[in-house]
């Protein structure tokens, strides 16, 4: 990592007040901290990180250094030693205010090899995950997940105890032989028997003689799967607010709340029957005509809820968990059992051809298995997450959020219009400046997000290439628009404006909500960036700017702290104090 990826890091983490997931601080001055080894594990589990030795987050990312740089270098490689597997960090030793700071870049070891834990301690209690700004122990259930990447999960393929052949619906059976017949011309097993077609598909499996159900045969076929698997179901909750939990005008917790069962394409088809029964609909104008569409596209919900069902984890610790769909009155949420499988990540999902199957002899079956509306359930060609997005794009919807959880993954879809009225408006503030349709649209939605990454770019413009994303981007911010963070697979931009003006406005307002903070901190207030905002009826993050700013010029510094970055408190510097010293 260069020296001003170093600066730029810090920088970074002096905004935000508090470690960021991808970067850890430690004061580290005469020895390595104790248990740093739970920070290498969380880090090469997650997507690797950043540590940075020599740096006090306790006095707002102050420059402390360390005595012996050598040494540290040294301990530090040596503790790598202990991870299993093993951990090759980049070490570098920079000098930055006068003071030796030890850079280590640890890196995400690869799936096969997950989880990456502390020898000493053991795989169970050694095991530890990125969260937010901290270190996570692994439960049970995660270091599971992450062991079924080193082989094949064949769950979905376990023959169901006590069930035979008769017990999966015969009419069902011969829908699935039939387009497996003549739907695949020229197939090799275009002529065999019955039963050697359902033991290769995994439809039944060979216990003794006795044909038995496997799992995934047994959810699609019979008639009710629930009878022993009453876990594997999916419920329809809409919920009267924004926040669960929150009760509607006349008390209710639920709008409604369906739990749907049977076999999987039947709760496909029943459970988006459920979710259109409680959607709302948006009005659009084309030409002279107003048009009444519901809330989210009829195909990315069968695609979401497809790839929930089919993706999700199987394993017998998951089987008593159901598939979610949450209803609010901004957005929809779609949950499985089970994080994202093998080496797919966050970053990737959407690229065409993207294929990593948890469960793939139920996505065989559901390929060749015809539902309801007489086509299959899915592809099976890695095109669900791109269906998703398309759908959405084609009807004025911005891009999903996808959040691996590790022992969930999670779909959150917005229900508002990605260039509505209001942020039309907000984008003729950049009339004096060149900007593409594509610069727009990416523009649009760093403001409806708060920020914006590769990612999302290509996901909001699946045209666009790697390097036309980057030029996209650097261009923005060579404008004055976007302010990069982070480097490299760790980079952010957001709004250059936390009030969201643009780049061309006059600095009357910024100097106006400077001096507000300025009388706000006077008579030796010591304030915190929340406090402060809720007195100006100001956004946090609009604060935090200006107060960056304040800092720069001299007027503001942080007192000393008390506890870490949540309680970061600010006050009037020294000299603002007192004008005659």
């Amino acid at each position: 990592m260069l020296k001003d990826e170093v600066l730029a890091l810090l920088e970074r983490l002096r905004q935000v007040g508090s470690d960021l997931r991808e970067v850890e601080v430690k004061r580290a001055e005469r020895q390595l901290p104790e248990q740093l080894w739970k920070t290498l594990s969380a880090f090469a589990n997650a997507r690797g990180g950043v540590l940075l030795l020599g740096v006090s987050e306790a006095t707002g990312f102050e420059i402390v250094g360390v005595a012996d740089p050598a040494k540290i270098q040294a301990d530090l490689a040596s503790l790598c030693d202990q991870m299993e597997p093993p951990l090759r960090p980049a070490i570098d030793i920079y000098e930055i205010d006068e003071r030796a700071v030890v850079v280590a870049e640890i890196p995400e070891v690869p799936a096969e090899q997950k989880p990456c834990y502390y020898r000493p301690a053991g795989l169970g209690q050694g095991s530890y995950i990125r969260v937010a700004d901290g270190d996570r122990r692994l439960t049970d259930y995660e270091v599971q997940i992450f062991l079924s990447w080193r082989q094949r999960s064949r769950y979905d393929r376990q023959p169901v105890a006590g069930k035979t052949l008769s017990d999966l619906n015969r009419e069902r059976l011969q829908a699935f032989l039939e387009h497996l017949r003549t739907h695949k011309v020229g197939a090799p097993y275009q002529q065999w028997d019955d039963q050697r077609l359902l033991v290769t598909f995994g439809v039944v499996a060979d216990q003794g003689g006795t044909l038995t159900p496997t799992l995934a045969g047994y959810l699609c076929f019979a008639d009710f799967p629930q009878d022993e698997f009453p876990g594997l179901h999916l419920t329809v909750v809409r919920y009267p607010s924004v926040h669960p939990g929150q009760t509607g005008e006349r008390g209710e917790r639920l709008l409604d709340n369906v739990k749907v069962e049977g076999p999987l394409p039947d709760i496909v088809v029943q459970g988006l029957r459920a979710i259109q029964r409680n959607l709302q609909t948006r009005i659009i104008v084309r030409g002279l005509f107003r048009e009444e569409i519901p809330e989210y596209p009829t195909e990315f919900l069968r695609e979401v809820l497809v790839n929930a069902l089919a993706h999700r984890d199987y394993s017998p610790q998951a089987q008593g968990a159901p598939v979610q769909v949450r209803l609010f009155p901004d957005r929809i949420e779609v949950e499985n059992p089970g994080g994202l499988f093998g080496p797919v990540t966050e970053d990737r999902l959407g690229e065409p051809g993207l294929i990593a199957t948890r469960n793939e002899t139920l996505l065989r079956i559901l390929e060749d298995l015809p539902a309801e509306s007489g086509r299959t359930l899915c592809e099976n060609r890695g095109t669900g997450i791109v269906a998703m997005l398309e759908a959405l794009r084609q009807a004025g919807l911005q891009p999903p959020r996808f959040q691996d959880l590790r022992t969930t993954f999670r779909v959150v879809a917005s229900n508002a219009s990605l260039l509505d009225p209001s942020t039309l408006e907000w984008l003729n503030r950049y009339q004096a400046i060149s900007l593409s349709d594509e610069q727009r649209l990416a523009l649009a939605y760093a403001h409806k997000t708060g920020q914006i990454t590769h990612a999302d770019v290509r996901r909001l413009l699946p045209t666009l290439d790697t390097p036309e994303t980057t030029r996209l981007l650097a261009d923005l911010v060579s404008k004055g628009i976007l302010r990069q963070h982070g480097t490299r697979r760790w980079t952010v931009y957001t709004l250059t404006s936390p009030a969201r003006e643009p780049a061309t406005s006059s600095a009357g307002s910024r100097q106006d909500l400077r001096a507000a903070i300025l009388q706000i901190l006077s008579g030796g207030k010591e304030l915190s960036t929340q406090e402060i905002a809720k007195m100006l009826g100001a956004k946090e993050v609009t604060v935090r700017y200006h107060l960056r700013q304040l800092r720069k010029e001299g007027l503001v510094e942080i007192s000393t702290l008390r506890a870490k970055s949540p309680n970061v408190r600010y006050r009037l510097s020294r000299q603002e104090n007192n004008p005659a010293s």
